[in-house]
């Protein structure tokens, strides 16, 4: 009888964790302590407040706030952000743990942790760390996966780039959610924008994760064809046979849809190509992924590889995290904007997202009869934000606007809009980069060679640009990405911003305020977008941290391995496992002879030809046809790997 009263006692205590567990929710994400990173030295900088983008230094304050006009200057109403100490940490926080809802479409709609990458699989390979830390999680596919022509086979090992810090439960930037008995994983913005130092496990913080296999796990996902817009599918309805299914567009017509095995195999297929380190941040339906790009933002707007987050709170840095982490991690926000920019009708463009959606309460059947967006309205958990995101419609919604790509801006309950956002760009101005070890001598003999070469001419300033978009031609580099934006004209509205006074959720009316574009900047922003006629253009890098950011240009593709005689290009190094050597591939970035070799070597691989990757153009020569020995050449390159941080000014 004891034994009747024992097992019922259980069974009933197991009832109850069951139940709770379908009501509870509960996450987690690394965060480091300033004691586990490498490069805790905070850059100061003299900015007290942040004005659509201007600095207010301290000295001014004073001055300002003993006037109307001035008071009313730095009020949030009108734009203004204190920087704080409290900021910067809000910002930090942020920066690690904030996903803003992304796990919802990462792992509902495109099945992220349903593919051959299962949860399973990523705890037994952290479990084989023992504590340890690594800088490429390497994973077992739980299930058979083909990738374009390959096929890779259930048990294959694989390597994500994930980096996991010692003692950490998961890598670094991914979140993991448990929500009322479902399990979704988010990534925040350290997956991308910090490392693990491979030498002393330590966190450095702001690097880019240079061989983060991005393409590759979104290629395992069970639907990546919903994130078919970063690759090149220009028109999925083609895929479609005799016999496909329909969707009913918004003028009341059928449209045929792909099958969807075939689009998911050419999707999965492009996304493989993917040089790890690289990430498509566009949905121009090219795939032209760019370099992962460092977060050392001090004075080296603008921001983006074309310049294209120009103006806004911090120069156009919070513009640039808020694509990154609404357009490019929700692909729901472009569900409205999706006939102008993509030619796409709205219905149409949502069912390719939801057909195969991982889970079912997303998952749209074309013999339903709901729409796809009344199956999605059904399942959104966060019906103040018109995507799957939390976020805040601002009046130009779903316009494009140079503000915000697609008009919303991300947005925490409970916080003003747009507070964590504005936070991270506040945090990123403090970064500063690692020094390695380094010739002091050679550096100073560097930076005359720097003078001599003529490379202030661009790399001028506290950062090391002239913070000036160039034209592509001027560049010289491959220029698909250059026109990436050019669609966005047609969508184009004025640059309208919520007052960060408002609360989130917002008010019926909130305040609108109108953000400033000086004269000068029009043309930047043609060439930042590729409007008004423009080929587009690329900014001018700033030169922090390059010890920590190889490879080069914005298509990765000057890169060079340890062997700089047989590890060139993409398929010498990262296509390889070989993790690209800074010195040797700043060598290829000066040296016309080696780049020649470089640029070979990615056009005779077949993913460079798919990805649209080079690593042409830059012609801007350190070397013996241009008058500089190998002695100075390496001393160039001791210099250029010596910049840790933006001058303060």
């Amino acid at each position: 009888m004891r034994v009747w009263k024992t097992l019922l006692v259980l069974a009933v205590l197991g009832i109850s964790l069951a139940a709770a567990a379908l009501l509870v929710r509960v996450e987690y994400a690394p965060f480091p302590s300033e004691a586990e990173l490498l490069n805790p030295q905070r850059r100061p900088f003299d900015t007290a407040y942040d004005v659509l983008g201007e600095r207010v230094p301290h000295a001014d304050v004073p001055q300002l706030k003993a006037t109307r006009a001035g008071l009313a200057h730095l009020s949030r109403e009108n734009g203004a952000i204190q920087v704080t100490p409290a900021l910067v940490q809000l910002g930090r926080d942020a920066f690690y743990r904030e996903t803003f809802g992304n796990e919802v479409f990462l792992s509902d709609v495109m099945g992220l942790l349903d593919g051959a990458m299962t949860p399973w699989a990523m705890t037994k390979s952290l479990l084989s760390l023992a504590g340890g830390s690594t800088t490429n999680l390497e994973l077992t596919l739980a299930r058979d996966v083909r990738l374009g022509d390959r096929v890779l086979a259930k048990g294959t090992v694989v390597p994500t780039g994930l980096d996991v810090p010692a003692g950490s439960l998961l890598p670094l930037g991914v979140k993991m959610v448990w929500d009322k008995g479902r399990l979704r994983a988010g990534l925040t913005c350290a997956a991308c924008h910090s490392t693990v130092d491979a030498a002393t496990g330590k966190v450095v913080e702001g690097v880019p994760n240079t061989d983060l296999n991005v393409g590759l796990m979104l290629a395992l996902a069970s639907n990546t064809s919903a994130y078919f817009t970063h690759v090149g599918v220009k028109d999925p309805t083609a895929l479609a046979g005799p016999d496909a299914a329909t969707v009913t567009a918004r003028d009341g017509q059928p449209v045929p849809l792909p099958d969807p095995a075939a689009l998911e195999a050419l999707v999965d297929g492009q996304f493989a190509a993917w040089p790890p380190g690289s990430f498509d941040s566009t949905i121009d339906k090219v795939n032209n992924p760019t370099s992962i790009p460092d977060s050392f933002t001090a004075e080296a707007h603008p921001y983006g590889w074309s310049g294209f987050a120009l103006v806004g709170p911090f120069r156009g840095s919070s513009m640039l995290s808020n694509n990154v982490h609404a357009l490019n991690a929700d692909a729901t926000t472009s569900a409205q904007a999706a006939p102008d920019v993509l030619g796409l009708d709205t219905e149409v463009y949502l069912a390719l997202l939801l057909r195969g959606a991982a889970n079912p309460d997303f998952r749209w059947d074309p013999a339903g009869g709901a729409p796809p967006s009344a199956v999605l309205a059904a399942a959104d958990p966060t019906p103040e934000s018109p995507a799957l995101v939390s976020a805040a419609r601002m009046p130009t919604f779903p316009k494009v606007t140079y503000v915000s790509t697609d008009s919303l801006l991300l947005s925490t309950p409970g916080l003003p809009v747009w507070e964590k956002v504005n936070a991270m760009s506040a945090f990123q101005e403090t970064l500063t980069a690692p020094l390695p070890p380094l010739d002091p001598q050679a550096v100073q003999r560097g930076a005359r060679v720097f003078d001599r070469a003529g490379c202030g001419a661009c790399h001028a300033g506290p950062a090391l640009t002239n913070n000036r978009i160039l034209p592509v031609a001027e560049v010289g580099t491959e220029p698909s990405r250059a026109i990436a934006l050019a669609a966005t004209e047609k969508a184009l509205a004025p640059s309208l911003m919520i007052a960060p006074s408002a609360p989130f959720p917002m008010p019926a009316e909130p305040r609108v305020i109108d953000v400033p574009i000086p004269t000068e900047q029009l043309d930047q922003l043609a060439l930042g977008w590729a409007h008004r006629g423009t080929q587009g253009g690329y900014k001018v890098k700033g030169l922090v941290g390059l010890a920590w950011t190889a490879p080069y240009l914005h298509d990765s593709g000057v890169a060079v391995g340890p062997d700089a005689d047989r590890q060139l290009g993409l398929p010498g190094t990262l296509y390889a496992g070989v993790t690209p050597d800074p010195r040797n591939s700043l060598r290829a970035l000066l040296d016309r002879d080696l780049r020649a070799k470089v640029v070979a070597a990615n056009r005779a691989d077949a993913r460079a030809q798919t990805t649209h990757a080079t690593g042409e153009g830059h012609p801007f020569w350190a070397d013996a046809a241009a008058g500089f020995s190998p002695a100075e050449q390496e001393d160039l390159v001791s210099f250029l790997l010596s910049i840790r941080q933006a001058a303060p000014r």
